[in-house]
């Protein structure tokens, strides 16, 4: 299942990139341990000396490792930074910049083939808080494409309600995105 929604919102909460080597991560995570590989490792389910390796660079995760450290690092990635720009966007909202296939159900005489357009909205905090909502409780790709999708249809399609009435408007698939909160 693809995250370009995830990813999308996470790359805009960031001001400094994540890590990306496995001893950057491994400190950076140490931090958070305050200090004690030992709680590190039992948070991972791995090893203390396993721990201590990967810190000095010897040796690589297993992929089940691999994929905790990476969750636990952007989990816990500059949370006052995070804090401050999700505020930020439900209050202001957000600027979308997606290309995607969208279909539509609509009146008699239009359209309703699927087909990728690329759209740049201005997107309204109360979706912001809707995605985030979604998102914080553990939501799929899909049922967040279904919000996404339903404020693309009134804010961009609809234009407010003041034309296509009755469209219904389905994001079947993102080729990329990118947010600026």
């Amino acid at each position: 299942m693809s995250r370009e929604i995830d990813e999308g919102l996470e790359r805009a909460e960031r001001t400094k990139p994540i890590p990306q080597s496995v001893p950057a991560r491994m400190r950076f995570l140490l931090k958070g341990a305050k200090g004690s590989t030992k709680k590190l490792a039992q948070d991972l389910g791995v090893s203390q000396r396993t721990v201590q390796r990967w810190l000095k660079g010897q040796g690589t995760p297993k992929p089940a490792a691999a994929k905790a450290i990476e969750q636990k690092v952007r989990a816990t990635w500059q949370p006052r930074v995070k804090q401050r720009v999700r505020r930020d966007a439900v209050k202001n909202g957000f600027m979308l910049h997606i290309q995607a296939t969208f279909g539509y159900s609509a009146a008699g005489g239009s359209t309703d083939d699927p087909r990728q357009r690329t759209i740049t909205q201005k997107m309204p905090g109360s979706v912001a808080q809707q995605l985030y909502a979604a998102r914080d409780a553990g939501a799929s790709q899909d049922e967040q494409e279904r919000i996404l999708a339903e404020g693309l249809r009134e804010h961009y399609f609809q234009d407010g309600g003041h034309r296509a009435r009755g469209l219904d408007v389905e994001l079947n698939d993102i080729a990329w995105m990118d947010v600026e909160l």
